[in-house]
Protein backbone atom coordinates (compact mmCIF):
# COMPACT_ATOMS: atom_id res chain seq x y z
CA UNK A 1 0.00 0.00 0.00
CA UNK A 2 1.25 3.83 -0.92
CA UNK A 3 2.51 5.37 2.00
CA UNK A 4 1.78 9.11 0.52
CA UNK A 5 1.50 11.71 2.93
CA UNK A 6 -0.97 14.96 3.03
CA UNK A 7 -0.81 18.32 4.99
CA UNK A 8 -4.05 16.89 6.20
CA UNK A 9 -2.41 13.99 8.46
CA UNK A 10 0.74 13.22 10.64
CA UNK A 11 1.92 10.73 12.66
CA UNK A 12 1.34 11.02 16.35
CA UNK A 13 3.16 8.11 17.10
CA UNK A 14 6.27 9.77 15.57
CA UNK A 15 5.31 13.29 17.10
CA UNK A 16 6.90 15.89 18.85
CA UNK A 17 8.44 14.41 22.51
CA UNK A 18 7.13 16.05 25.72
CA UNK A 19 8.54 13.48 27.95
CA UNK A 20 10.49 10.05 27.52
CA UNK A 21 11.73 8.07 30.10
CA UNK A 22 11.36 4.21 31.59
CA UNK A 23 8.03 6.12 32.94
CA UNK A 24 6.70 6.25 29.91
CA UNK A 25 6.32 8.94 27.17
CA UNK A 26 4.37 11.85 25.63
CA UNK A 27 4.45 13.02 22.21
CA UNK A 28 1.86 15.91 20.97
CA UNK A 29 0.70 17.11 17.78
CA UNK A 30 0.15 20.57 18.27
CA UNK A 31 -0.28 23.88 15.22
CA UNK A 32 3.51 24.13 15.21
CA UNK A 33 4.57 20.76 13.65
CA UNK A 34 1.23 20.64 11.76
CA UNK A 35 0.49 23.96 11.30
CA UNK A 36 -3.22 22.93 9.53
CA UNK A 37 -4.61 22.28 13.05
CA UNK A 38 -7.39 24.76 13.90
CA UNK A 39 -8.90 25.09 17.09
CA UNK A 40 -7.71 21.42 18.09
CA UNK A 41 -4.79 19.61 19.04
CA UNK A 42 -3.97 15.62 20.34
CA UNK A 43 -1.30 13.97 22.64
CA UNK A 44 -0.60 10.64 23.00
CA UNK A 45 0.61 9.49 26.43
CA UNK A 46 2.20 6.11 27.90
CA UNK A 47 2.05 5.61 31.69
CA UNK A 48 4.22 2.55 32.80
CA UNK A 49 3.36 0.70 35.99
CA UNK A 50 3.88 2.90 38.90
CA UNK A 51 4.03 5.92 37.31
CA UNK A 52 1.71 9.01 36.99
CA UNK A 53 1.07 11.88 35.23
CA UNK A 54 1.73 14.65 38.00
CA UNK A 55 -0.96 17.03 38.89
CA UNK A 56 -1.02 19.83 36.41
CA UNK A 57 -3.79 22.07 34.39
CA UNK A 58 -4.48 23.44 30.77
CA UNK A 59 -4.83 27.21 30.65
CA UNK A 60 -6.49 28.04 27.80
CA UNK A 61 -7.90 24.80 26.35
CA UNK A 62 -10.72 21.68 27.68
CA UNK A 63 -9.48 18.62 27.18
CA UNK A 64 -11.19 15.13 26.17
CA UNK A 65 -9.24 12.01 26.96
CA UNK A 66 -10.19 7.98 25.50
CA UNK A 67 -8.35 5.09 27.49
CA UNK A 68 -6.40 2.55 25.07
CA UNK A 69 -5.79 0.51 28.15
CA UNK A 70 -4.65 -0.48 31.40
CA UNK A 71 -6.34 1.22 34.89
CA UNK A 72 -5.90 4.40 36.28
CA UNK A 73 -6.85 6.68 39.18
CA UNK A 74 -7.78 10.05 37.55
CA UNK A 75 -8.17 13.06 39.82
CA UNK A 76 -9.63 16.05 38.95
CA UNK A 77 -9.91 19.43 41.62
CA UNK A 78 -12.72 21.38 39.82
CA UNK A 79 -12.92 25.27 40.55
CA UNK A 80 -15.26 26.06 43.91
CA UNK A 81 -12.58 23.52 45.79
CA UNK A 82 -15.04 20.75 44.11
CA UNK A 83 -13.12 17.35 44.03
CA UNK A 84 -13.32 14.08 41.92
CA UNK A 85 -11.51 11.16 41.72
CA UNK A 86 -12.27 7.77 39.63
CA UNK A 87 -10.91 5.01 38.03
CA UNK A 88 -10.51 4.61 34.29
CA UNK A 89 -9.46 1.74 31.98
CA UNK A 90 -9.87 0.80 28.54
CA UNK A 91 -12.62 2.12 26.25
CA UNK A 92 -13.74 4.90 28.88
CA UNK A 93 -13.45 8.42 28.62
CA UNK A 94 -13.28 11.30 31.14
CA UNK A 95 -13.35 15.38 30.77
CA UNK A 96 -11.23 18.00 32.43
CA UNK A 97 -12.23 21.53 32.35
CA UNK A 98 -9.94 24.47 31.27
CA UNK A 99 -8.02 25.07 34.44
CA UNK A 100 -9.14 22.22 36.20
CA UNK A 101 -6.00 20.50 38.12
CA UNK A 102 -6.02 16.38 37.23
CA UNK A 103 -3.57 13.77 37.93
CA UNK A 104 -3.52 10.02 35.82
CA UNK A 105 -2.03 7.62 37.81
CA UNK A 106 -0.74 4.17 36.90
CA UNK A 107 -2.71 1.69 39.56
CA UNK A 108 -2.94 -1.36 37.06
CA UNK A 109 0.18 -3.70 36.28
CA UNK A 110 -0.68 -2.98 32.27
CA UNK A 111 1.01 -0.32 30.53
CA UNK A 112 -1.67 2.55 30.41
CA UNK A 113 -2.38 4.56 27.37
CA UNK A 114 -4.23 7.65 26.80
CA UNK A 115 -5.44 9.52 23.74
CA UNK A 116 -6.26 13.26 24.63
CA UNK A 117 -7.88 15.86 22.39
CA UNK A 118 -7.59 19.55 23.49
CA UNK A 119 -9.76 22.45 22.10
CA UNK A 120 -6.94 24.93 21.03
CA UNK A 121 -4.29 24.13 18.38
CA UNK A 122 -1.99 25.03 21.24
CA UNK A 123 -2.70 24.23 24.56
CA UNK A 124 -1.16 25.92 27.56
CA UNK A 125 -0.37 23.68 30.49
CA UNK A 126 1.15 24.44 34.16
CA UNK A 127 1.80 21.81 36.50
CA UNK A 128 1.63 21.77 39.98
CA UNK A 129 5.70 21.02 40.74
CA UNK A 130 6.82 24.15 37.99
CA UNK A 131 4.07 26.46 39.60
CA UNK A 132 6.11 25.59 43.35
CA UNK A 133 8.66 26.53 41.80
CA UNK A 134 7.96 29.83 41.02
CA UNK A 135 7.71 31.16 44.02
CA UNK A 136 10.13 31.62 46.60
CA UNK A 137 10.18 30.02 50.16
CA UNK A 138 8.77 32.87 51.60
CA UNK A 139 5.45 33.21 49.50
CA UNK A 140 5.21 29.59 50.24
CA UNK A 141 5.70 30.04 54.01
CA UNK A 142 2.76 33.06 53.94
CA UNK A 143 0.44 31.04 51.66
CA UNK A 144 0.31 27.84 53.87
CA UNK A 145 0.97 29.42 57.43
CA UNK A 146 3.74 27.83 57.50
CA UNK A 147 8.00 28.62 57.94
CA UNK A 148 10.07 30.14 54.95
CA UNK A 149 12.74 27.39 56.24
CA UNK A 150 9.90 24.33 56.12
CA UNK A 151 10.46 25.22 51.88
CA UNK A 152 14.13 24.66 51.91
CA UNK A 153 14.07 21.15 50.82
CA UNK A 154 11.54 21.25 47.74
CA UNK A 155 13.37 21.52 44.39
CA UNK A 156 13.44 25.03 42.83
CA UNK A 157 12.27 24.20 39.21
CA UNK A 158 10.25 25.69 36.80
CA UNK A 159 10.22 23.67 34.30
CA UNK A 160 7.66 20.56 34.85
CA UNK A 161 8.16 16.64 35.33
CA UNK A 162 5.54 15.63 33.38
CA UNK A 163 5.80 11.85 34.39
CA UNK A 164 7.19 10.90 37.67
CA UNK A 165 7.27 7.59 40.04
CA UNK A 166 4.74 7.00 42.85
CA UNK A 167 6.12 6.54 45.90
CA UNK A 168 4.67 3.75 47.86
CA UNK A 169 1.55 2.01 46.96
CA UNK A 170 -1.41 3.21 45.28
CA UNK A 171 -4.05 4.98 47.31
CA UNK A 172 -7.79 4.34 45.70
CA UNK A 173 -10.23 5.40 47.86
CA UNK A 174 -13.78 2.81 47.33
CA UNK A 175 -15.19 6.59 46.09
CA UNK A 176 -13.45 6.14 43.07
CA UNK A 177 -15.41 2.93 42.16
CA UNK A 178 -18.38 5.05 41.80
CA UNK A 179 -20.28 6.71 38.42
CA UNK A 180 -18.80 10.33 38.02
CA UNK A 181 -19.70 13.14 35.48
CA UNK A 182 -16.51 13.60 34.13
CA UNK A 183 -16.19 10.09 33.53
CA UNK A 184 -17.79 7.84 30.47
CA UNK A 185 -17.61 4.41 29.17
CA UNK A 186 -18.44 4.97 25.71
CA UNK A 187 -17.46 1.84 24.36
CA UNK A 188 -20.06 0.12 26.89
CA UNK A 189 -23.08 1.87 25.08
CA UNK A 190 -25.26 0.55 22.46
CA UNK A 191 -23.49 2.00 19.43
CA UNK A 192 -25.82 4.37 17.61
CA UNK A 193 -25.08 3.08 14.69
CA UNK A 194 -24.94 -1.04 14.23
CA UNK A 195 -24.42 -2.56 10.69
CA UNK A 196 -23.25 -5.29 9.18
CA UNK A 197 -19.83 -3.27 8.22
CA UNK A 198 -19.63 -1.00 11.08
CA UNK A 199 -20.54 0.83 14.39
CA UNK A 200 -20.31 3.99 15.84
CA UNK A 201 -20.16 4.66 19.71
CA UNK A 202 -21.04 8.48 20.27
CA UNK A 203 -19.48 10.54 23.01
CA UNK A 204 -21.69 13.36 22.50
CA UNK A 205 -23.71 16.11 24.95
CA UNK A 206 -27.05 14.11 24.38
CA UNK A 207 -25.42 11.46 26.38
CA UNK A 208 -22.56 13.00 28.30
CA UNK A 209 -23.37 16.52 29.97
CA UNK A 210 -20.34 17.28 30.70
CA UNK A 211 -19.31 18.25 27.39
CA UNK A 212 -18.70 21.63 26.48
CA UNK A 213 -17.07 22.43 23.30
CA UNK A 214 -15.77 18.76 22.47
CA UNK A 215 -16.84 15.35 21.26
CA UNK A 216 -16.04 12.18 20.08
CA UNK A 217 -16.91 9.18 18.04
CA UNK A 218 -15.62 5.55 18.27
CA UNK A 219 -15.92 4.67 14.70
CA UNK A 220 -15.33 0.65 13.64
CA UNK A 221 -15.67 -0.03 9.71
CA UNK A 222 -14.84 -3.41 7.79
CA UNK A 223 -13.18 -3.45 4.75
CA UNK A 224 -16.73 -4.08 2.79
CA UNK A 225 -18.11 -0.74 4.14
CA UNK A 226 -16.87 2.74 3.94
CA UNK A 227 -17.55 6.21 5.93
CA UNK A 228 -19.60 8.07 3.78
CA UNK A 229 -18.43 11.44 2.02
CA UNK A 230 -19.21 14.57 4.34
CA UNK A 231 -17.72 17.22 6.17
CA UNK A 232 -15.55 17.96 9.34
CA UNK A 233 -13.14 16.54 12.68
CA UNK A 234 -9.63 15.23 13.39
CA UNK A 235 -9.03 11.77 13.50
CA UNK A 236 -6.73 9.42 15.07
CA UNK A 237 -6.02 5.61 13.68
CA UNK A 238 -6.52 2.97 16.77
CA UNK A 239 -6.18 0.33 14.32
CA UNK A 240 -5.86 -0.62 10.84
CA UNK A 241 -5.11 1.38 7.58
CA UNK A 242 -7.20 3.72 5.20
CA UNK A 243 -7.55 6.00 2.39
CA UNK A 244 -9.00 9.10 2.47
CA UNK A 245 -9.73 11.80 0.29
CA UNK A 246 -10.57 15.92 0.74
CA UNK A 247 -11.50 18.35 -0.97
CA UNK A 248 -10.01 21.75 -0.47
CA UNK A 249 -12.37 25.72 -1.15
CA UNK A 250 -10.07 26.12 -4.81
CA UNK A 251 -11.72 22.50 -6.41
CA UNK A 252 -8.01 20.33 -5.68
CA UNK A 253 -7.93 17.35 -4.30
CA UNK A 254 -5.75 15.51 -2.15
CA UNK A 255 -5.73 11.60 -1.50
CA UNK A 256 -3.60 10.00 1.12
CA UNK A 257 -2.94 6.68 2.73
CA UNK A 258 -3.20 6.44 7.01
CA UNK A 259 -1.66 4.13 9.32
CA UNK A 260 -2.12 2.98 12.78
CA UNK A 261 -0.97 5.85 14.76
CA UNK A 262 -1.90 8.61 12.72
CA UNK A 263 -3.65 11.92 12.86
CA UNK A 264 -5.12 13.20 10.33
CA UNK A 265 -7.43 17.00 10.49
CA UNK A 266 -10.28 18.30 8.11
CA UNK A 267 -11.38 22.08 8.55
CA UNK A 268 -14.50 22.46 9.50
CA UNK A 269 -17.19 21.66 6.22
CA UNK A 270 -14.40 20.28 3.87
CA UNK A 271 -15.84 17.32 2.04
CA UNK A 272 -13.92 14.22 2.65
CA UNK A 273 -14.44 10.47 3.05
CA UNK A 274 -12.57 7.49 3.84
CA UNK A 275 -12.17 3.58 2.94
CA UNK A 276 -10.19 0.67 3.95
CA UNK A 277 -7.54 -0.15 2.41
CA UNK A 278 -4.64 -2.77 3.25
CA UNK A 279 -6.44 -4.40 6.57
CA UNK A 280 -9.72 -5.80 7.52
CA UNK A 281 -10.80 -3.42 9.26
CA UNK A 282 -9.91 -0.28 11.24
CA UNK A 283 -10.85 1.54 14.22
CA UNK A 284 -10.86 5.37 14.24
CA UNK A 285 -11.20 8.04 17.19
CA UNK A 286 -12.52 10.84 15.85
CA UNK A 287 -12.99 14.28 17.63
CA UNK A 288 -14.83 17.13 17.41
CA UNK A 289 -14.97 21.08 17.86
CA UNK A 290 -18.63 21.30 19.41
CA UNK A 291 -20.70 18.81 21.70
CA UNK A 292 -23.09 17.77 18.88
CA UNK A 293 -20.88 17.45 15.99
CA UNK A 294 -22.28 19.15 12.93
CA UNK A 295 -21.78 16.48 10.27
CA UNK A 296 -23.21 16.77 6.92
CA UNK A 297 -23.39 13.57 4.45
CA UNK A 298 -23.87 13.60 0.98
CA UNK A 299 -27.10 11.20 1.01
CA UNK A 300 -28.92 13.28 2.70
CA UNK A 301 -27.47 16.74 0.91
CA UNK A 302 -28.78 15.02 -2.47
CA UNK A 303 -32.58 14.07 -0.82
CA UNK A 304 -32.86 17.84 0.23
CA UNK A 305 -33.61 18.96 -3.39
CA UNK A 306 -35.73 18.02 -6.64
CA UNK A 307 -34.06 15.96 -9.50
CA UNK A 308 -34.64 19.37 -11.63
CA UNK A 309 -32.23 21.27 -9.17
CA UNK A 310 -30.04 18.35 -9.05
CA UNK A 311 -30.08 17.79 -12.86
CA UNK A 312 -28.74 21.80 -13.10
CA UNK A 313 -26.52 21.46 -10.27
CA UNK A 314 -24.64 18.70 -12.20
CA UNK A 315 -24.96 19.86 -15.82
CA UNK A 316 -27.35 16.86 -16.64
CA UNK A 317 -30.26 16.03 -18.25
CA UNK A 318 -32.87 14.98 -15.97
CA UNK A 319 -33.02 11.54 -16.88
CA UNK A 320 -29.75 10.78 -16.69
CA UNK A 321 -29.33 11.31 -13.02
CA UNK A 322 -29.00 8.07 -10.91
CA UNK A 323 -31.86 6.59 -8.75
CA UNK A 324 -30.87 8.37 -6.17
CA UNK A 325 -32.55 6.63 -2.55
CA UNK A 326 -34.39 9.15 -0.54
CA UNK A 327 -32.08 9.67 2.84
CA UNK A 328 -33.73 11.89 6.03
CA UNK A 329 -30.73 10.98 7.82
CA UNK A 330 -27.42 10.21 6.86
CA UNK A 331 -26.03 6.75 7.89
CA UNK A 332 -22.26 8.07 8.59
CA UNK A 333 -21.35 4.45 7.30
CA UNK A 334 -22.56 2.77 4.02
CA UNK A 335 -21.82 -0.66 2.78
CA UNK A 336 -19.22 -0.85 -0.13
CA UNK A 337 -20.89 -2.54 -3.22
CA UNK A 338 -18.40 -1.56 -5.97
CA UNK A 339 -15.09 -2.95 -6.05
CA UNK A 340 -12.10 -0.44 -4.41
CA UNK A 341 -10.93 1.97 -7.14
CA UNK A 342 -7.37 0.70 -7.97
CA UNK A 343 -6.43 4.76 -6.91
CA UNK A 344 -8.17 7.20 -5.83
CA UNK A 345 -9.45 10.73 -6.65
CA UNK A 346 -6.52 13.27 -6.47
CA UNK A 347 -3.81 10.74 -6.69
Amino acid sequence: MSTRRSSHSTSLTDGEIVEQSDLGSITRITADTFPILKGMSIKRVLINPGAMRTPHWHANANELTYCVSGTSLVSVLDTGSTFSTFTIGAGEMFHIDSGSLHHIENVGDDVAEFIIAFRSERPEDFGLGAAFGAMTDAVLGNTYDLDASDFTKIRRDTTDRSLAARIGDPVVSPAAHFSDGHKFAVEDQNPTISLAVGSAHLARVQFWPALKDLSMYSLRIREDGMREPHWAEMGYVRRGSARMTVMDPDGSLDTWYLEEGDVYFIPRAYPHHIEVVGSEDIHFLIFFDQPTPGDIGYRAAVSAYSREVLAATFDTHIDDLPNFPFTSADPLIVTRNNPLDERGVGE
